[in-house]
């Protein structure tokens, strides 16, 4: 793979990280700290949904961030012909 492969091959693996990486700093920040007491009106399971965010929902959400990112690295992998 030649230099502009390479870098083309970084930008797009930036790209996903800074997404998926947004993400979960809206779901663990955004929700479990800052709209707290708007998402407490609602309930999951007979648990505040704030309180839910805060304690579980984010560690949950970073689980399934961590596959998302397996899937669009293998994808891009392939894309650049570096799958194995």
């Amino acid at each position: 793979m030649d230099s502009k492969q390479r870098e083309k091959y970084w930008k797009e693996n930036l790209k996903y990280l800074g997404i998926l990486l947004a993400i979960w700093f809206l779901v663990s920040f955004g929700f479990g700290i800052l709209l707290v007491d708007q998402l407490n009106a609602f309930k999951l399971g007979g648990v505040k949904l704030g309180f839910w965010f805060a304690q579980q929902g984010s560690i949950y959400v970073f689980v399934i961030l961590i596959f998302v990112y397996v899937r669009l690295m293998n994808k891009l992998d392939k894309k650049y012909k570096l799958d194995a």
